[in-house]
């Protein structure tokens, strides 16, 4: 059984920094891409920042430049820096990842790890 567990959220003021870390267990092959979502209250989950297996990015415009996505193929582990956080930022973020095991390569997402902008 393939699990991603976050962990790294919480509450900090704005202008402050975490790190989110995701790590990926199980009987894992290897992993594709890894991708960092979010959802806020009332909103639809979208997507912050994707990274290949190769180490290519891509971020939302909203957080290009503050946030940054990296990844430990050996430890199967994604992780999510997020810099001058602002209120906006604000939401449940999940990770996600295409992951080859067993039954074939299956998408997978964590339960999520919140995160709160506040003053």
């Amino acid at each position: 059984q393939v699990q991603l567990v976050e962990s790294g959220g919480g509450l900090v003021q704005p202008g402050w920094s975490l790190r989110l870390s995701c790590a990926a267990s199980g009987r894992i092959i290897s992993i594709e891409a890894m991708d960092w979502y979010r959802q806020a209250p009332g909103k639809q989950r979208e997507l912050v920042a994707h990274i290949t297996r190769g180490g290519s990015t891509n971020y939302a415009d909203s957080v290009k430049g503050r946030f940054t996505i990296s990844r430990d193929n050996a430890k199967n582990t994604v992780y999510l820096q997020m810099n001058s956080l602002k209120p906006d930022d604000t939401a449940v973020y999940y990770c996600n990842a295409d992951i080859w095991s067993d039954p074939g390569l299956k998408n997978y997402w964590g339960q999520g790890t919140q995160v709160t902008v506040s003053s």
